[in-house]
């Protein structure tokens, strides 16, 4: 790989020109203009759902867009398929290793010859090594994808995807699984290859990363590209500065320096009496986030609001208040009575219910029928079983309720729950875990990638719980509807909640100052 002269280069390799790109009920990409230019890395930011997954389809030759066009090198090009897209100098390395974990990574790159060919392991081999070096980094060519180390597995795919040429390197959320020592080597190693003349794409939700990597951003938000902050910008500001820019654009938030006064309003319920769910002093420890100092209290009736970007401990809370993660130190009480050392079972027979962000990988099985998904965690129970026998009239006339009270819309009962849409799939997800007795619930990103009717739907859910007497905990990327549905927001950042505020007129503008990190 040999360097050039960047100055020279008047155009960039890739333009992706209006580009719309819909599924049923969604529209993923909506006329997106984006510039890869070499020797840059480019940073796509937004939160899950903006897009960012669908636009790195297309460029990797994994979907084609519905609208618009994307150009290689000034030319409009059918990216029809991965190999088209390789052969034109687009290398995607995605966020779950793609090499199969029982050949070599030799073998691994062998895989996309012709069949009839001997595989050209020494030639490979060599190649893999010289790369490896030019770039400075370790790949032992003859190692098993699966006895390597995620940091590792992920340079010996770098250097795959540079053997086959490689002009535009897409890495999609390449540090999530990462610990923050190999995601600071990754960062280094993307500056070395800018150095060499590459284009990096690089798709995160860390903005410390972003800022701390990257040559240019641009922000998606909803399927829209909502703005970009170019190379000479973006050296103009200082660190926070440009992160508050940047969390204006991801979350629609008015800068309040340019903001007009706001009216007053009346302040937000408080929670009065005794709480119903109460966390003290948190502690969860995580190699990639740790959660500490948590302090939470959330009465009957109450919808507290978890705001924050993406990956800054939501899920680690979450997980520890539902029983899925132990603890590192702290209390939790739900209705007064201390629960950090029962189980998840104990926790939701005493009331409490947690609806997962992974509606289909965790919170059911696709296979099963939705009248078994409705029951998953009631299995052996009475009346449904007797005596370790099943009652099939019971469950079918409990099933049936159940989708006629909360209209999942399903051609039968024993239709197997992964058939159905997500927001039908989201709706069965509730039913289970809103009946019987539920005191407290934890909604983790209750409507992500769902349309806007399942989304007004969901949401209607939710407020018809809090005004029924639960305690719920609304932990969602989506600042839009934690304003609409919540009494008080805490904001979370790196592991720590940063801020509580009442929703009220100002709440937006708080809210900003502190994701941004510009109020203490």
């Amino acid at each position: 790989m040999m360097s050039q002269d960047l100055s020279s280069l008047a155009s960039p390799i890739v333009t992706v020109s209006r580009v719309t790109k819909r599924y049923p009920g969604i529209i993923a990409n909506n006329q997106v203009d984006l510039a890869l230019w070499a020797g840059e890395v480019h940073v796509l930011l937004g939160e899950n759902g903006a897009g960012k997954s669908t636009l790195v389809a297309m460029l990797a030759g994994l979907q084609q867009p519905d609208e618009g066009h994307i150009a290689v090198d000034g030319r409009i090009e059918l990216l029809g398929s991965p190999r088209r897209a390789r052969a034109l100098g687009i290398g995607t390395v995605f966020q779950h290793a793609m090499m199969v974990p029982g050949l070599s990574v030799v073998d691994n790159i062998a895989l996309g010859d012709p069949w009839w060919r001997r595989p050209a392991r020494r030639h490979y081999a060599g190649r893999v090594s010289d790369i490896a070096r030019d770039i400075g980094v370790t790949v032992n060519p003859f190692a098993l994808a699966g006895s390597l180390s995620l940091g590792e597995l992920q340079q010996a795919e770098i250097v795959s995807t540079l053997l086959r040429g490689s002009r535009v390197l897409i890495l999609d959320e390449a540090t999530a699984m990462l610990t923050p020592h190999n995601a600071h080597e990754l960062g280094q190693l993307m500056r070395r290859l800018v150095a060499q003349g590459l284009a990096v794409v690089f798709i995160t939700h860390k903005l410390n990363e972003a800022l701390a990597w990257g040559d240019r951003v641009s922000v998606l938000r909803l399927g829209r590209k909502v703005g970009e902050i170019g190379p000479e910008r973006l050296k103009s500001l200082t660190t926070r500065q440009a992160t508050h820019e940047v969390v204006e654009m991801m979350f629609n938030i008015a800068s309040p320096a340019d903001a007009a006064p706001l009216p007053a309003a009346a302040p937000a319920r408080k929670c009065l009496g005794k709480p119903v769910l109460e966390a003290l002093a948190l502690e969860v420890d995580d190699p990639l986030v740790p959660v500490a100092g948590i302090e939470l209290k959330i009465c009957a009736g109450e919808i507290v609001g978890i705001a924050g970007i993406d990956g800054n401990g939501q899920k680690q809370l979450a997980e520890a208040l539902a029983g899925q993660r132990p603890l590192a130190g702290g209390r939790i009480y739900l209705v007064g009575e201390p629960i950090e050392h029962c189980s998840i079972g104990q926790r939701r027979r005493r009331g409490l219910r947690y609806v997962t962000d992974d509606r289909l990988g965790e919170g059911t099985v696709g296979a099963f029928p939705v009248s078994i998904n409705l029951l998953l965690k009631q299995i052996g129970d009475a009346p449904f079983w007797r005596r370790g026998i099943v009652r099939p009239d019971a469950i079918a006339r409990y099933a049936r309720e159940q989708i006629r009270a909360y209209d999942i819309r399903t051609p039968a009962i024993d239709t197997p729950l992964g058939k159905l849409s997500g927001g039908n799939i989201q709706k069965a997800l509730l039913a289970r875990e809103l009946g019987g007795q539920a005191r407290a619930v934890i909604f983790a990103k209750p409507t992500h990638g769902l349309d806007v009717q399942n989304i007004k739907s969901i949401r209607g859910r939710i407020r018809r719980s809090a005004e029924a007497g639960m305690a719920v905990l609304l932990i969602s990327t989506d600042l839009e509807e934690l304003l609409e549905l919540a009494d008080r927001i805490a904001v979370m950042s790196q592991g720590r909640i940063v801020g509580m505020v009442d929703n009220n007129p100002a709440a937006r503008g708080r809210i900003g100052e502190l994701m941004s990190g510009a109020m203490p």
